[in-house]
């Protein structure tokens, strides 16, 4: 396994794809784990991150500017919450091949205001009951799943069954495990912070001049840390996400 370092990040291929975005290649690396990424300066429109052995995303700073995420053939299981807080502006996620379970799993994408073209091929939630619909009725934004356009005719089906008892039923039963799910994720991730908090790091972040900086402050975000809190700031300036993690 690699770890996800700047050096990695900054020696790893960056090109134009052919949608004329700007893409950063991160395939293949076995990397386990999200870090680091403030190492980008949010210079990249899309990441590639198929072919290695992420189980989490999560511990993205915050970058406005990316649109496209590759996660094809990792070991996801679990998508965390807070993401439209760290990427609000993500349009295309890909998650073929991985084992991302149940309906719940999926919940902490419904705040993704702008995702429109989401896939979950060769993941077991694909077999379970009313897994199209569910997602047709919770993400009213999104326009393909599953590389299948969604046509109105669907959308109303599934707006209408889980207006029926037994989809409200169904609804209640999702959020109620998706709820359990967060509960016990809380009580061993990192600190969450307010919204008053992010938009603090945010606006650091963007302010940000050099790429020590970045880092820096990337390293108190994933710490749960805010930006000009005096406890964090009389340590070793140069400490930042170079180092490693404990956990």
């Amino acid at each position: 396994m690699v770890k996800l370092t700047p050096e990695l990040i900054q020696q790893s291929m960056q090109f134009i794809n052919p949608v004329r975005d700007r893409e950063l290649d991160l395939r293949g690396y076995k990397i386990p784990t999200i870090e680091n990424l403030g190492a980008t300066l949010d210079q990249f429109d899309t990441i590639d991150f198929s072919d290695n052995d992420i189980r989490k995303i999560d511990g993205f700073p915050y970058l406005k500017r990316i649109k496209t995420l590759f996660f094809n053939n990792n070991r996801i299981v679990r998508i965390s919450e807070g993401l439209e807080q760290c990427i609000p502006n993500l349009e295309t996620l890909m998650l073929t091949g991985n084992m991302i379970q149940d309906l719940a799993d999926v919940e902490p994408l419904v705040p993704l205001q702008k995702l429109t073209n989401l896939c979950l091929l060769q993941n077991p939630i694909t077999a379970k009951p009313h897994y199209r619909a569910y997602i047709v009725f919770k993400m009213p934004q999104l326009r393909l799943l599953d590389f299948k356009k969604i046509k109105q005719k669907e959308r109303e089906e599934a707006n209408t069954f889980f207006k029926t008892p037994r989809g409200k039923e169904v609804s209640r039963e999702v959020l109620k495990k998706a709820k359990a799910q967060a509960q016990g994720a809380n009580g061993i991730d990192k600190p969450t912070m307010s919204a008053n908090e992010r938009a603090k790091i945010r606006e650091a972040i963007s302010n940000a001049t050099s790429l020590e900086e970045v880092q820096r402050l990337s390293k108190l975000l994933q710490a749960g840390h805010i930006p000009g809190d005096n406890r964090h700031q009389n340590g070793n300036p140069g400490r930042g996400p170079m180092e490693e993690d404990d956990d």
